[in-house]
């Protein structure tokens, strides 16, 4: 849980209510926490429900993880595509 003084900086500046400025905070740090594996999974995923093909995915994936906001390594379809299989 966000510190209370956050949440109440947060409500304060943005009108929201304190819960959803939480949830919001909560959020964003879930997002800033995400690993650079487990985001190439969950995004592959995401991309086969929409059919998207595989060499198309992993090069959106690749373009996808410079703009991310943790440390990504530059990565190559062949890196990416260990993630996902092994």
């Amino acid at each position: 849980m966000p510190d209370h003084d956050l949440i109440r900086r947060i409500a304060g500046s943005t009108g929201l209510p304190e819960s959803v400025a939480a949830r919001v905070i909560q959020d964003v740090l879930a997002v800033h926490s995400e690993t650079v594996d487990s985001y190439v999974r969950r995004r592959h995923a995401e991309l086969q429900v929409h059919g998207t093909r595989n060499t198309q995915a992993f090069e959106l994936i690749a373009a996808e993880l410079k703009d991310r906001p943790f440390a990504a390594p530059d990565l190559s379809v062949r890196q990416l595509r260990r993630m996902i299989y092994g």
